[in-house]
């Protein structure tokens, strides 16, 4: 390959990875072409892309936008697999793809600058998402107030209670007790 078209390469892979700051590195080697287009399909219906590119170039292009940390990720044939909510949920589907492709393997990932080798994607996939763990913070910051509201409605509800027990009480015995100093 010449090195025009390398640099033009490296500058659309550039283009495409601005902004990112999670990705998994996938490895592919096995997959005939009907595989892996099924797979890339699946996959874009959850906005996640990937993409095939030479390890040496996708190294310059990760320095030039700042994900130094990517580079030492990149080892063998490989596939770069980006975008989607976040990495967890690329990681998670990957490995259900992995389930029913063996082929297919998810060789590392980057959560925000943290790099996850093979040995901690079981890990990764995991991690809550952004909105689980968001409900787990809003279901704790809830908790202790509904709480409070049900240890404070609880006694008054039972006073309630009480109190509507002996109104009925007292309407039914006649009145309001009168009766008896007029029998006496």
């Amino acid at each position: 390959m010449s090195k025009p078209v390398k640099e033009l390469i490296r500058k659309n892979i550039e283009a495409k990875f601005v902004g990112v700051t999670s990705l998994a590195v996938v490895g592919f080697a096995g997959l005939d072409a009907v595989s892996t287009n099924r797979i890339r399909g699946r996959l874009l219906e959850k906005d996640i892309r990937l993409s095939v590119v030479k390890n040496s170039i996708a190294r310059q292009a990760f320095k030039a936008v700042g994900l130094d940390v990517a580079c030492d990720l990149l080892d063998g044939p490989c596939a770069i697999a980006y975008g989607g909510d976040n990495v967890v949920t690329i990681v998670r589907e990957l490995l259900d793809i992995a389930k029913e492709s063996p082929s297919l393997t998810v060789k590392a990932a980057l959560l925000e600058g943290e790099p996850f080798t093979q040995d901690r994607i079981d890990e990764l996939s995991k991690f809550p998402t952004r909105e689980e763990a968001i409900s787990r913070l809003v279901s704790c910051a809830l908790s202790p107030g509904s709480k409070l509201a049900g240890c404070l409605i609880g006694p008054s509800g039972k006073l309630a209670s009480i109190l509507k027990t002996i109104e009925e009480r007292g309407e039914a015995g006649g009145g309001d007790g009168d009766g008896a100093e007029e029998a006496a």
